[in-house]
């Protein structure tokens, strides 16, 4: 019998993207040769460097290819010679609307030997997920701007949730917390008492939902009090549920108290479609092509897609890898702080994962 195979696009990116996939594909294929299974990865030289040179940012037919493949591991967007938001909304966020990534998944585990920056918390006490909707809310591009450069303009940009939205949304997030089974509980994030008409429609489906889900405890909070929470008491979180401008913000300060950028990985998901998984963190240009970037994000962001693929075995290899290599050898998570170079740091990794 055949050995499974995988069809993977690999989206190296911008400034240290190419340097972290890197490592990422070798910790993958290693684990992949270990557990018997194959992958057949596909480059996509999509980003900013295509864009300079040719003027465009998704050609024709791309998104078609990459319906067809099994996962995209994306490295990172952005460049300093590109006016920010070009690249953002013409490559990033196009790619999670065309293929209807609906759920951005974002895990915020600090491992044990990480540094957190939140006083007198561990491991035990930093270890829940965020579920953001991610083709909705601000993010639709919906409104526009009248007499520009006047004393008179104004500008309107317009908040778009639906219940088709909301709802799968929200529903994902209580399936996700019963198959991740710890505290089994989800909160909704929102601000119900100032923006009253669509947070009014996630807490109506939010509590609709709930109904169908006795066994988990549900919360609501504010998203101020959930950032306040997130910092005095990250233990009360199992599975946080918000939309996408809301969740965006608290993505990055999950990041931090779980260790920094470059550790923090996360998923964009279409529970029925292709998926793809990326490093939080950005490019990083000043620190290109000098092997000191930090790729234990991408190499997360890979863990994150064997999860999402099946292979659970594979996957659970790269995670013990990676927390015993920030336990026992990586001295830092910082660009050029870590002890060893990206190359290093990548080589350890996928010996780790295969022993």
């Amino acid at each position: 019998m055949s050995a499974k195979s995988y069809r993977i696009a690999k989206i190296p990116g911008d400034g240290t993207g190419p340097e972290v996939v890197r490592e990422a594909v070798k910790v993958l294929d290693a684990v992949a040769e270990k557990e018997g299974f194959k992958i057949e990865w596909v480059e996509y030289d999509l980003g900013g460097e295509r864009y300079l040179r040719t003027g465009e940012i998704l050609p024709a037919g791309v998104i078609d290819e990459l319906r067809q493949m099994d996962a995209i591991l994306l490295g990172a967007i952005g460049h300093p010679d590109v006016k920010p938001g070009v690249l953002e909304r013409g490559l990033l966020l196009e790619l999670r609307f065309q293929l209807d990534q609906y759920v951005n998944l974002r895990p915020v585990t600090l491992f044990p030997g990480v540094y957190t920056p939140v006083k007198d918390k561990g491991p035990e006490d930093i270890d829940f997920v965020v579920v953001r909707e991610n083709t909705e809310g601000l993010y639709a591009g919906a409104g526009g701007i009248l007499r520009k450069g006047t004393p008179h303009e104004v500008a309107v940009q317009e908040s778009i949730n639906t219940r088709m939205g909301v709802e799968r949304c929200i529903r994902f997030a209580f399936e996700y917390c019963r198959k991740r089974n710890k505290k089994k509980k989800v909160t909704l994030c929102g601000k119900t008492n100032v923006l009253i008409y669509a947070f009014d429609l996630w807490e109506r489906t939010f509590r609709e939902v709930a109904r169908e889900y006795p066994d988990i405890e549900t919360d609501y909070a504010h998203v101020d009090a959930i950032c306040m929470w997130m910092v005095k008491n990250p233990e009360w979180f199992d599975v946080i549920v918000t939309d996408n401008m809301f969740g965006d913000i608290i993505t990055d300060l999950g990041a931090m108290i779980q260790g920094g950028m470059g550790i923090a990985a996360g998923g964009n998901i279409n529970p029925n479609g292709v998926s793809m998984f990326e490093p939080i963190g950005g490019s990083a240009p000043k620190y290109t092509g000098k092997n000191v970037i930090n790729p234990l994000a991408a190499i997360c962001a890979g863990q994150m897609m064997l999860e999402h693929l099946g292979e659970e075995k594979a996957a659970q290899r790269v995670l013990e890898a990676v927390k015993r290599a920030v336990a026992r050898d990586i001295k830092d998570l910082g660009a050029g702080k870590m002890g060893m170079t990206t190359q290093e740091v990548g080589d350890l990794v996928a010996r780790y994962a295969v022993e």
